[in-house]
């Protein structure tokens, strides 16, 4: 399994537990798990309102497309632990990422 530690707007922390073989993106995890997340463009890079905190765990992500980046470089409070959930891709080296929820509600 797969333990991902997200906090979310309120400061509420919670562990969800993913299975290692599932081929999802972080967002769509996230929502799946009642978490309030637009992910308006459904998950092409290009709203922002997925966007995540890396609290721990940045080493293990890929490096982030032109396209996450320039997303990213629209957000006010976006900096270098900034990623988008939806090109976050699940596998077991993303076992014990830690994020917080930033992405807009509106």
């Amino acid at each position: 399994m797969i333990h991902i530690t997200v906090e979310d707007r309120t400061g509420s922390v919670e562990t969800i537990e993913i299975p290692e073989d599932i081929n999802l993106s972080l967002m769509e995890v996230l929502k799946a798990s009642e978490y309030n997340i637009l992910a308006t463009c459904g998950g092409m890079a290009l709203c922002a309102t997925c966007h995540v905190e890396v609290l721990s765990g940045m080493e293990q992500l890929h490096e982030a497309s032109d396209d996450e980046l320039n997303m990213l470089d629209t957000l006010p409070d976006a900096d270098e632990n900034s990623r988008l959930a939806c090109q976050i891709r699940l596998n077991e080296q993303l076992d014990g990422l830690h994020i917080k929820i930033k992405g807009s509600l509106d």
